[in-house]
């Protein structure tokens, strides 16, 4: 199964990531975890400690691998270089292991037009497109609020979205562009996870916004969260029962 992550930025898409990765792992799956959003989040989400964390060199900034893989020094412009280069072996040599999950930093181009035909942003392409293609494992994928790194034929193998909104109109509106921009590129299969969710008139607002067969379920506000990450314990350890029941009827939704 194939998920990517996706949402506005803040909502929350790591730390339903890095469950999600843990619920899919203690259920005895193969597990790959790639963090493709700027911010890199999904370490910490996942629980790994803020030292091996900062170890972690994305894909995306590893300038002797993409010179080697594309023929082409990064942040170089006028350059020849290969538009498909090999990519097979990156998700096992260059992850990380925690708990049966396998994590892999991808980055991003960071600069302005990050669709730009460089030899960093191609090689990311040729990575996730080898990675939703070819990879026979469950592969959850923290995307950025957009989808730049997706092509058509890697949103082929996308099983389903999962974009998720937090109580707001910015939030709300940016998760319809995801899907209108989804349905161009020949994703079919969405679901809405409400995330923050503090009162039900929160939750009526929610409800009003999407259908019901899209939205699959809505995880409280819960200060727990925040715990985990100042104490960098996995949220899977600390979870309280409240937290576990609503991520639990999620994914019993998605799988």
């Amino acid at each position: 199964m194939k998920y990517a992550i996706s949402g506005k930025g803040g909502v929350g898409k790591s730390t339903i990531a890095g469950l999600l990765a843990h619920y899919f792992a203690r259920g005895g799956k193969h597990v790959l975890a790639v963090d493709a959003d700027p911010d890199t989040n999904l370490a910490s989400a996942i629980g790994i400690s803020k030292e091996q964390a900062l170890s972690i060199i994305p894909i995306s900034e590893q300038r002797a691998l993409i010179k080697e893989r594309t023929g082409a020094n990064p942040k170089e412009f006028g350059q020849l270089f290969k538009i498909n280069p090999v990519v097979n072996d990156i998700p096992d040599e260059f992850c990380i292991e925690f708990r049966g999950i396998k994590l892999l930093v991808m980055g991003a181009v960071k600069k302005g037009g990050s669709g730009c035909a460089c030899p960093e942003n191609v090689l990311l392409r040729s990575l996730l497109s080898e990675i939703m293609l070819h990879r026979d494992e469950v592969v959850i994928v923290d995307m950025e609020a957009g989808i730049e790194h997706l092509g058509r034929a890697t949103a082929g193998n996308v099983d389903k979205m999962l974009i998720v909104v937090e109580p707001g109109q910015r939030s709300v509106d940016t998760a319809n562009s995801i899907m209108k921009l989804g349905h161009e590129i020949g994703i079919r299969k969405f679901a809405i996870i409400a995330n923050k969710v503090q009162n039900v008139n929160q939750e009526s607002w929610i409800r009003r916004n999407f259908s019901e067969n899209l939205l699959i379920g809505i995880l409280s506000y819960n200060e727990i969260i925040r715990e985990s990450d100042i104490l960098q314990k996995p949220l899977i350890d600390i979870m309280d029962e409240k937290l576990k029941g609503e991520f639990e009827s999620i994914f019993n939704a998605i799988h």
